[in-house]
């Protein structure tokens, strides 16, 4: 007969250990401050109010930061006005806690390494906050629990662990608010007065829109054909080559407009994007490429270029058939071990939401839109999708896209801050091509083919970049020069600018 087992008697249970603390030690950082303020200006470590256990320390420090941004001297008396009324500083013997801070100057003897101490522990208290909220999710069976969305959620939130973001689900304050909004400005008016995020490489379109901003969902859309693809390519590469040369030309990581780049490509492998930019930055054409039609001087060219683009900060990741959550898993990576600052994925469409709204393709792609938007705000860097547009287009004498012919629009134009159509009039015009004339066909026969090569002798080679949404400024059209062979866009020359715009802008 089996025994019943024994129950455990409460002396035999592990004792309730304490969160990750030492109080000890960040009195001791407050009193090396209140003595000598330079040490907080010499810190390496972020702290924030958020990373001390004991509240009325996260109070004091948040106070002095504070006096200290106003460029006053902060002392326990300087102190002292702020913290009469505080009821749990009156239960540490109240303001003349303030002097005891200092009393001994410890402090002062390792102010770094207390530092480090308390965003430490800090750390250890939030992974335990998050290892609670794991468990609890993975105790719950209910039918309505997706084990994979659970998995995503905590790669989220461990994300936010490694990158020390202990307190980043709280409010900020309006000052910590400004001095980002201050130092963006800062930065634009730096640039001479151009761009106040990351740059597209692109004078006309950074005068545009100020750069690629931090947050940002931009969504790139066009018809086949159009070269939404190309324009993508182009901007990756500005970017991170920018960071390139600032880096090369001792210019700090976080002063440079460029950006280390990942590229999502969903639609080409990794080397036949690879194979697109050097053919743009070699001048040779990628079918030439491919086929291997080249000289010895171009296969020169190319190991030139290969050469260069070899320390490029540019990132591939061309696996198929990513769902959102993935793609949001290996940008997370990415962004840990690379620190990119750009995000590019080619294209919305191609990717999959969680499997719960398949049967409806518009609720997928709003999930995915949504998911994209979020990324952006969580990394805190530009995000730019491509998106295919309807069949609409087609259909209208004037072919310049709008925001209605967004594919599954609703969600993905509402979740955008910015959206952009490439519109290239040449490849609609070459469609349209009549019968070549010769001296011996009517006159109107005669003109009409006249009239058309005109045209397209005026257009081709010319695109148009048409911002239909932007939440920081206004909307309008950039025109841009457009080298099919090469499938590179780049600035229209100031002649080239005067023929292309005319009389209309």
């Amino acid at each position: 007969m089996a025994t019943a087992p024994s129950l455990v008697r409460d002396a035999e249970l592990p004792a309730i250990r304490a969160l990750p603390s030492n109080v000890e030690a960040e009195a001791a950082f407050l009193g090396a401050v209140l003595i000598d303020n330079r040490v907080l200006e010499e810190l390496q470590t972020p702290l924030t109010p958020g990373h001390f256990f004991e509240p009325v320390h996260a109070r004091i420090f948040e106070r002095l930061t504070q006096l200290l941004d106003r460029k006053a001297v902060v002392t326990p008396v300087t102190l002292r006005p702020y913290f009469e009324a505080d009821e749990a500083l009156k239960a540490l013997g109240g303001v003349s806690y303030l002097a005891r801070l200092t009393a001994d100057g410890q402090g002062l003897l390792a102010p770094r390494e207390l530092a480090d101490q308390i965003y430490d522990l800090a750390l250890l208290r939030e992974l335990v906050s998050v290892g609670r909220g794991l468990v609890e999710g993975a105790m719950d069976t209910s039918e309505s629990v997706e084990p994979l969305e659970q998995i995503e959620h905590a790669e989220a939130a461990l994300y936010k662990v490694a990158e020390g973001a202990s307190t980043g689900s709280e409010a900020k304050s309006f000052a910590s608010a400004t001095r980002v909004a201050i130092e963006s400005i800062e930065k634009a008016f730096n640039s001479g007065g151009h761009i106040s995020g990351k740059t597209t490489g692109f004078d006309s379109i950074n005068g545009k829109i100020g750069g690629l901003h931090d947050s940002d969902l931009i969504i790139l859309a066009g018809r086949p054909g159009m070269g939404k693809t190309s324009l993508a390519t182009n901007i990756a590469f500005n970017a991170a080559e920018r960071l390139r040369r600032d880096i090369a030309d001792g210019i700090p990581v976080e002063k440079s407009v460029g950006a280390a780049t990942a590229f999502f490509s969903l639609e080409m492998s990794a080397d036949q994007l690879a194979t697109r930019i050097l053919a743009e930055q070699s001048g040779i054409s990628s079918s030439a490429l491919r086929m291997g039609k080249i000289s010895r001087e171009d296969f020169q060219q190319l190991s030139f270029a290969s050469q260069r683009l070899a320390e490029l900060p540019l990132y591939i990741d061309d696996t198929p058939g990513l769902t959102i959550a993935g793609l949001r898993t290996r940008a997370r990576r990415l962004k840990r071990r690379h620190d990119i600052g750009l995000i590019v994925i080619d294209y919305l469409q191609l990717l999959q939401g969680s499997g719960r709204a398949s049967d409806n393709r518009v609720n997928e792609i709003s999930e995915i839109s949504r998911g994209l938007k979020t990324l952006a705000k969580e990394l805190h860097v530009p995000v730019i999708a491509l998106s295919q547009l309807s069949r609409a287009v087609e259909q209208r004498d004037d072919k310049r896209p709008m925001l209605s012919d967004l594919r599954e629009s609703g969600s993905i134009e509402q979740d955008a801050d910015m959206v952009w159509f490439v519109y290239r009039e040449d490849y609609y015009a070459m469609a349209t091509q009549p019968k070549e004339a010769s001296d011996t066909d009517p006159p109107d026969v005669r003109a009409k083919w006249e009239d058309w090569k005109e045209k397209m002798e005026r257009i081709t080679g010319l695109a148009e970049l048409i911002v239909g949404k932007q939440r920081h400024g206004a909307t309008g059209k950039v025109r841009l020069r457009f080298e099919a062979r090469i499938t590179k866009f780049s600035d229209l020359a100031p002649d080239d600018m005067r023929a292309a715009y005319g009389d209309d802008d």
